[in-house]
């Protein structure tokens, strides 16, 4: 099951994150994929500033994992673009147990079967559309009560 959203703006983008985010519970995994520039990085702002994360929320491209502890949760942003399939020497898995929120750029295997895939495709400059996957009856339930 697929649902869609078109964000016509980034505060478009910011809403939904933050209405994903209402919906929240310990150990969720979210992951984005789509390319440079295409709102994952403002998703992860909108989500983390629903969560009153005080932090400023920046691409993690440079440091695979950043750690956000001061919100209602822990919120673990990961960009694991760059990492082989078989690399487990940063234990990302471990963080899908940790009790907090794990937002992901880019992965490839590795994932937890329950998870929201999220799809960010580029229209024009201002137009996204979202395409949400959910993968268990969790975010099933998440997805058809916010979209």
């Amino acid at each position: 099951m697929e649902f869609k959203y078109t964000s016509r703006s980034v505060d478009d983008t910011v809403r939904i994150a933050q209405d994903i985010e209402s919906e929240k519970f310990p150990n969720m995994v979210i992951c984005l994929y789509g390319e440079l520039g295409s709102g994952k990085t403002v998703f992860t702002k909108g989500f983390a500033s629903a969560m009153e994360i005080e932090e400023t929320i920046t691409s993690p491209t440079f440091n695979i994992i950043k750690e956000y502890p001061s919100g209602e949760l822990p919120l673990y942003h990961m960009d694991v673009y760059r990492l082989e399939e078989s690399d487990e020497s940063i234990g990302f898995n471990d963080y899908f147990n940790k009790g907090g929120i794990s937002i992901i750029d880019i992965i490839k295997n590795k994932l937890p079967e329950e998870r929201l895939d999220i799809k960010f495709k580029v229209i024009d400059e201002d137009t996204r559309v979202l395409v949400f996957m959910p993968h268990g009856e969790e975010y099933e339930e998440i997805c058809s009560a916010v979209l």
